[in-house]
């Protein structure tokens, strides 16, 4: 759907209500736990050597530090490999923030497909990696510097702020999922005029599931953690259908008001 009718639905949304989603969200996950875990294996193949490249500097660094205990101080030529070495961390530190945060973007917005196949009776697209070529691996990049950039904001303004902003971040990964043509800007203006008007219901969803997907994966021997992580997604797939809808959604509403 274009940015106009999608603003329009949302504009247009019924409240929501949280029991619905939330027992719509354990009934689904029944259906998607092990595609859920799936998709935090291939995130974490691509993350964990992302860390290992950003502590190469701390080691160097750590590397300095003997030389100034030895030396009881730093040769001028450590002094300048030291300051170098820290502004390189935060070079690497954002390049890489940036980079798996876009990879895990991508991996998340094909999740939500998976759950609306899955949730609707569909064929599952299995081609985990269908957002990371052309222009949407383009809108992943810009969106992940997007929300990089409002946390980093709302943080520095007082930390408060990163609660509100908390929702409309969240639901970007559904928004994104099944609006990929709309452009970077829309997708974000979306995000929070929805987050706007649900918050305190996807708030207390994002909480509680969070809670509750941490809890049963400690139980489970901490391992279990792997295997419930995916539950928090759900809740943001539900609030968009139930809100939102899709463009099927969309279509079969024009035909009706058509026939009408």
């Amino acid at each position: 759907m274009g940015a106009n009718q999608l603003m329009k639905r949302i504009e247009n949304s019924n409240p929501i209500d949280f029991g619905t989603v939330f027992n719509k969200s354990i009934e689904l996950f029944k259906k998607v736990w092990l595609q859920g875990f799936i998709h935090l294996l291939i995130s974490m193949v691509i993350v964990i050597p992302l860390g290992v490249i950003l502590y190469a500097p701390i080691m160097a660094l750590v590397g300095v530090e003997g030389v100034r205990e030895s030396y009881g101080g730093y040769p001028d030529q450590f002094e300048e490999l030291s300051i170098g070495l820290v502004i390189l961390f935060v070079i690497l530190a954002i390049i890489v923030s940036i980079v798996a945060s876009a990879f895990q973007f991508g991996i998340m917005a094909h999740f939500y497909r998976v759950c609306k196949q899955v949730d609707m009776g569909e064929n599952e697209n299995l081609n985990y990696f269908m957002f990371f070529k052309g222009e949407y691996l383009k809108k992943i990049v810009i969106l992940s510097i997007t929300a990089f950039g409002i946390s980093l904001l709302a943080t520095l303004v007082c930390v408060i702020p990163l609660f509100y902003v908390l929702v409309p971040l969240q639901i970007l990964g559904a928004m994104f999922a099944f609006n990929a043509d709309l452009s970077t800007s829309d997708l974000v203006k979306a995000s929070f005029k929805f987050g706007n008007k649900i918050w305190l219901t996807a708030f207390l969803l994002i909480f509680i599931s969070a809670l509750l997907a941490e809890l049963v994966g400690v139980v489970m021997c901490f391992i279990g953690i792997f295997f419930t992580a995916s539950f928090v997604y759900l809740p943001m797939y539900y609030l968009y259908k139930e809100g939102i809808g899709f463009e099927s959604d969309f279509k079969l509403e024009k035909n009706n008001d058509s026939i009408e």
